[in-house]
This record gives structure tokens, C-alpha cells and sequence, in this order.
């Protein structure tokens, strides 16, 4: 497997994204997403991703051209309309002024809608956190969660995000989940690499708990925790369609599809500015410290370390270079 730096990612990523119509500053901001994915060991939201980006500029699933819209409806509310684009550089069009906005109204929201998906919340809260906020991230996918008790797939995988700053530019806390047991991407990529799954993942078509992840590709995955991680998922659904204007999971299409409608998904994000609790870093640190005090404990996303280089598989750098046009 090649060893290959996170900046020589990046590059032949932004590389690849030009070559098949991104312009040059939004291929720009998919590849830091994409090194971002890849230098935390993130696979399924790093390069494994990048053929799909690829396909889907070419057929205009994604419009890798677009300027999104930024509007500060109400003065803690920032909405931006991805305009069919991707929420990257949507992302970065109105991140500078929802800070503005937290800052001055001590809580704010940004609304991404009309955008390409996300892949990671997690990299959109942690600019939050880093700009010394604490952001909560929201989002819907394609349908392929049933309700408990049910078969209908209802709502996506639905991830919710949680990033803490530690007041000194960092990040003191961050957790990046789906709100089922796991993501669909495990799922797909088990498939791929034809593996059974464990039991509790998903149920099959008829609701029956199965370790075939054929079988659980045209049933339904499991909620984490029952109906409460049902509840999250649901919460995740209103906030992220509903304050969007974005379409909900049940008409969202194939995400990785080369053809077919556009994305149409909405992100939600809070931004929370710790400033109004005087004691707020004294209260985190007590928190840290408890959670510490058993050996191996920490919190999460805590002592997190970028690889640099990082370790690819064959397969996927020989791709990724092939979509770059830098055969052999």
C-alpha cells in the first residue's frame, strides 16, 4: 500500500474535481473535506467518495460551478442556498457571517439548503468549534431507516454532530454519528467486499435481523438504541428539511448514483458562543476531568491525531490518480 501525504491528497483530488468541471476555488474547498476524511482515518467520507464527485459533475447531478446565495434573514439566522452545489463551499459562504451572527446574538443558525451531501458533519462542526463555538450539525440522507415495528423506510441515517471548543483554539470535545447503529457506508462497503455484517446492524425486508448486508441493503437499518435513536433521527429529519427548504429523506435519490436528480439535502447547524456562561471553560474542564479519572477514558474525538502520510489502499489511489489523468 503507498504511503502518499495528505497534501499530495489533497492535490490530486482539487486535480480530479477540475478536470471533470468543479471550478477551481469550490474543487478547492471538496478536497480539504476530502484530506480532512482521509488524514482521520474517515474512508467513507474521504477518497472513496471522490469517483461519485467525479460522475456526478459530468452528468449534473452536482453543479461544481455555482455560487451559493447567502442571506442573514433575522439577525441570529443565516441561510444559504447551495444552489444545487456542494455543501462545502456553501459552507464556507456563510460560516464567516453566522460566527457574526453567534457572536453578536450569543446563539445563531445556518441553514444550508439545495446542497450536494455533506459526507462528514463533523469537519463543518469543527470549524465551529475552532472559531471558539460550540456547534451542533444536523442532516437527512436517503430513505433506509424503518420506524421500530415497522418496514417502511422513512428517514436516512440522519448524523448529528457535536463539536466543543476548548478556548484556546481547539477542539475539547467532538462526536460525528449517524443516528442508526451504523452507517450505511459500512453497509456498502461489506457488500463490496463481500463480508458478512453483525447482527443488530440491520433487518432484512421483512424485518427480520440478518448479517447479509444484500439482505440489509433491501430492508432497513436499526435505529441506535431503539426508539430513541428513532427519536434522533427524526429530530434530525425536521431540522434539516424542514428549516432547509431541502427535501425529506423519503425523496431524497441514491446519493452515489452517477445519474438522477440532484441532491436537494439541507444542513442545520447551532452556534453556540460559550462567552455567555462566564464559568463555561471551568464547567468543561470539570466534565473532562471526570470522565478521565478511570484509566483509558477521555472524551470524545479528545487526543485525536491526524496521520500524515497516510497509508492507501491500491485500488484507490490508482483510481483516484485515473481520475486525476495521471495514469501510470
Amino acid at each position: 500500500m503507498p504511503a502518499v501525504s495528505l497534501d499530495e491528497i489533497r492535490q490530486v483530488t482539487v486535480t480530479a474535481l477540475e478536470r471533470h468541471g468543479a471550478a477551481p476555488w469550490i474543487a478547492g474547498h471538496v478536497a480539504d473535506a476530502v484530506r480532512k476524511a482521509e488524514a482521520v482515518g474517515n474512508k467513507i467520507c474521504g477518497l472513496y467518495y471522490l469517483e461519485s464527485y467525479c460522475q456526478q459533475l459530468k452528468t449534473g447531478r452536482v453543479d461544481g460551478t455555482v455560487q451559493p446565495e447567502v442571506t442573514r434573514t433575522k439577525p441570529g439566522a443565516v441561510t444559504v442556498d447551495a444552489r444545487f452545489g456542494f455543501a462545502q463551499p456553501a459552507f464556507a459562504k456563510g460560516l464567516p457571517l453566522a460566527i457574526e451572527a453567534a457572536q453578536a446574538c450569543g446563539v445563531a443558525s445556518l441553514a444550508v439548503g439545495h446542497a450536494h451531501t455533506c459526507t462528514s458533519l463533523g469537519y463543518f462542526t469543527e470549524q465551529i468549534a475552532r472559531a471558539g463555538l460550540i456547534g451542533l450539525g444536523l442532516t437527512n440522507a436517503s430513505p433506509i431507516v424503518a420506524p421500530p415495528g415497522g418496514k417502511t423506510r422513512v428517514i436516512g441515517t440522519n448524523p448529528i454532530a457535536f463539536s466543543v471548543p476548548d478556548g484556546q483554539g481547539g477542539v475539547g470535545m467532538q462526536f460525528d454519528q449517524s443516528t442508526t447503529t451504523v452507517a450505511l457506508g459500512k453497509i456498502t462497503m461489506a457488500k463490496a467486499a463481500g463480508e458478512a455484517i453483525p447482527e443488530g446492524w440491520a433487518v432484512d425486508a421483512d424485518g427480520l435481523p440478518t448479517t447479509d448486508p444484500v439482505a440489509a441493503l433491501s430492508g432497513s437499518l436499526v435505529s441506535m438504541g431503539g426508539y430513541k435513536g428513532w427519536g434522533f433521527g427524526l429530530m434530525a429529519e425536521v431540522l434539516a428539511a424542514g428549516l432547509t427548504g431541502s427535501v425529506v429523506s423519503r425523496d431524497v435519490k441514491p446519493l452515489k448514483a452517477p445519474e438522477g436528480p440532484r441532491h436537494d439535502l439541507g444542513q442545520y447547524y447551532l452556534l453556540i458562543d460559550p462567552k455567555n456562561a462566564p464559568d463555561f471553560f471551568d464547567k468543561f474542564a470539570a466534565i473532562s476531568d471526570g470522565v478521565a479519572l478511570d484509566p483509558g477514558a477521555r472524551m470524545p474525538g479528545q487526543g485525536k491525531v491526524e496521520t500524515d502520510p497516510v497509508q492507501l489502499e491500491d485500488a484507490i489511489w490508482t483510481q483516484t490518480r485515473a481520475l486525476a489523468g495521471l495514469e501510470g
